[in-house]
């Protein structure tokens, strides 16, 4: 397959490509500037220059295609506190895309997390099955879901909070040793009981590799390997790596010290690959996410 990858630079894309190469497909990677076209293409992919909000060049790339992975996002806006503007971003990126494939019948692999199912569900282990009606990134995830009506074969790969390792420059891990590096001390709400799940980089991009070639139309998948670490152990791994002390916060200083991490630092988000595993035959090979921080790599570099 000839296979058109958003955020081709990225962590993830970074991942992705070589597996979908290894796999014996074409890759066409998306990248907005110079630095990226070259990451891109060192990964062994073709270049397409873009980005997500040049509309008509993410309808042409798509249509060129036999399938596309969108894994781009405006991180950019979401940290500097315009969340809805990264989500209108994604959301007319998908739009354009969607609009190049519709009744093909090609595979379109979208990307959202398993926080979705969190908000949707509260107080309940995450599973393939829930679904919100709406909301930040909600949004973009249903309308991918529901491109299966428009006779697209697509389908959704929720992300734990934590896709971890050596590619890791920029996700939550990265953020939360840089913020414990900063204040000299790493840090978790309360008594750190809430869980994050986790996957190792390398084994998420298996998944998207997975869903692009078989998955059926409308489905959502968890590229979940620990299914819920808890904050304070993920706190103990960061302290142990810095060699600084771990310390509970009270809910008044969770904002302060988190700063853009708070909401996700106070979240309860225990989720299952259960369906994933069993449909699509994804099994995680790689360290999981404290014996990854223990590898020391995410220590070595200046965040």
């Amino acid at each position: 397959m000839r296979i058109f990858v958003t955020g081709a630079s990225g962590h993830l894309g970074s991942a992705v490509i070589p597996d979908l190469l290894a796999a014996g497909h074409q890759v066409v990677g998306l990248a907005r500037s110079d630095a990226a076209a070259v990451t891109v293409e060192k990964l062994g992919a073709e270049v397409r220059r873009g980005d997500l909000d040049d509309l008509d060049g993410l309808r042409a790339a798509a249509a060129a295609a036999d399938g596309v992975i969108h894994l781009a996002f405006r991180h950019d806006l979401m940290v500097s506190g315009d969340i809805e503007g990264a989500a209108r971003a994604d959301l007319a990126g998908i739009e354009a895309i969607a609009g190049a494939l519709a009744g093909s019948g090609k595979p379109l692999v979208g990307t959202s997390g398993t926080l979705m199912a969190a908000f949707a569900a509260p107080g309940q282990i995450g599973t393939e099955e829930v679904a919100g009606e709406s909301g930040y990134r909600i949004d973009a995830e249903n309308l991918v879901v529901g491109l299966a009506g428009r006779e697209v074969r697509s389908s959704v790969i929720r992300l734990p909070p934590t896709v971890h390792g050596d590619l890791d420059r920029h996700g939550f891990i990265p953020g939360m040793i840089a913020i414990a590096r900063q204040r000299g001390y790493a840090a978790y709400l309360g008594e750190g009981a809430n869980r994050w799940p986790a996957v190792h980089t390398l084994d998420a991009a298996r998944l998207y590799r997975l869903a692009v070639e078989s998955a059926p139309a409308g489905s959502r998948w968890h590229a979940v390997a620990d299914e819920g670490v808890a904050l304070s152990e993920i706190a103990a791994a960061i302290g142990l790596g810095l060699d600084v002390p771990v310390r509970s916060l009270s809910p008044d200083e969770v904002g302060d010290y988190f700063g853009f991490l708070a909401l996700p630092a106070q979240i309860d988000n225990p989720s299952t690959s259960t369906i994933t595993r069993s449909r699509l035959g994804w099994q995680p090979q790689h360290p999981g996410l404290i014996e990854d921080l223990a590898q020391g790599h995410y220590f070595r570099d200046t965040l």
